[in-house]
């Protein structure tokens, strides 16, 4: 489901009217958190997670993480709710015998960098993880979550929505007031453009440090500049998606936003191709969103992978070597 846009008004109607539920909605999530954590790893565990709801850049900052942990030689495993999959878990994800319907399109997509394990009881997951050797293990979500200990903290936000009108669920578009995610976070990881970045000024404890990254397109040889394409994607703001393929050069001459993790239909990748064919445009999606085509079609959408860079990595690896992970 898309956000509604008064999430991102600061003087709305609707979202005052809707902030009593947000409160309740608040307060049940304090409460959750006051729970003690039920598992605390043998192994670090480091949790990429947010205080919005819907999409921030969490699975980019997964992979360049996983990177950056292969880099000071240790052996990370991923664990993820598996959010739109069937699989209940805890089961490895074996990308090459099983599909994004089982395991969710951002596991299949993890599992190409780090072995990555699907559970819906995360503290499973984490001990399916340790169980194979795991010497960190990253979770996939689960800020809010406090069945497992979690030694490091990353809060990742996109530096252009922010966190929107300031207001909880329903009457905005947090998980929680950000006070109390901040309090609980050890860094904050604000993902955007140079301007958005510099606009994006929240008020963090001193114990919690500020990171900046961008995304950025990787080079696959692609002739980009004035091809026209069909755009489509279901993530959590297809229009980041979009902005990029133009930043490339790309002629968008007609993009569709989708539901994040939205199903391909028949129906819906038919009309995609059908319109394509007639006007003569390539069909080009998302990483994440390829792992949702099917075999069948996959062959003909063009895929634009992005990779996230973090201007600089010293804050994380502060953080990093306060749990013994350094640089061998």
């Amino acid at each position: 489901m898309k956000p509604p846009l008064f999430w991102y008004q600061d003087l709305s109607i609707i979202g005052a009217l809707l902030s009593p539920l947000g409160f309740l909605y608040g307060a049940a999530t304090a409460w959750r958190l006051r729970q003690n954590p039920t598992y605390r790893a043998t192994v670090p565990v480091i949790c990429i997670g947010n205080i919005n709801a819907g999409g921030t850049g969490k699975t980019p900052t997964v992979i360049a993480l996983t990177q950056r942990l292969i880099e000071f030689g240790q052996t990370p495993h991923i664990v993820s709710r598996g959010y739109g999959g069937s699989v209940g878990g805890p089961m490895q994800v074996e990308p090459n015998t099983q599909n994004a319907q089982e395991m969710g399109d951002e596991p299949l997509l993890l599992a190409a960098f780090a072995p990555t394990w699907v559970s819906k009881d995360r503290a499973k997951g984490v001990k399916s993880a340790e169980a194979a050797g795991a010497t960190v293990i990253l979770l996939d979500d689960g800020f809010q979550n406090p069945s497992v200990y979690k030694d490091l903290n990353i809060v990742v936000v996109d530096a252009i929505k922010g966190f929107g009108n300031g207001r909880v669920i329903p009457a905005g578009p947090l998980r929680e007031p950000t006070k109390a995610g901040f309090a609980r976070a050890d860094s904050v990881l604000a993902i955007g453009t140079d301007e958005a970045r510099a606009a994006f000024t929240p008020d963090l404890p001193t114990h919690c440090a500020r990171v900046n990254g961008q995304l950025d397109a990787l080079p696959t040889g692609m002739p980009w500049d004035r091809l026209r394409v069909l755009a489509f994607a279901g993530i959590g703001h297809p229009e980041k998606f979009f902005t990029t393929l133009r930043d490339l050069g790309a002629d968008v001459v007609r993009s569709e936003g989708l539901d994040d993790h939205q199903p391909f239909t028949n129906t819906l990748l038919m009309r995609l191709e059908t319109e394509a064919k007639s006007r003569g445009l390539i069909m080009v999606t998302t990483e994440k969103d390829a792992t949702r085509l099917p075999d069948t079609f996959r062959s003909k959408v063009t895929v634009l992978p992005v990779r996230l860079s973090l201007l600089d990595w010293r804050p994380i690896d502060a953080k990093l070597a306060l749990l013994g992970i350094t640089h061998r």
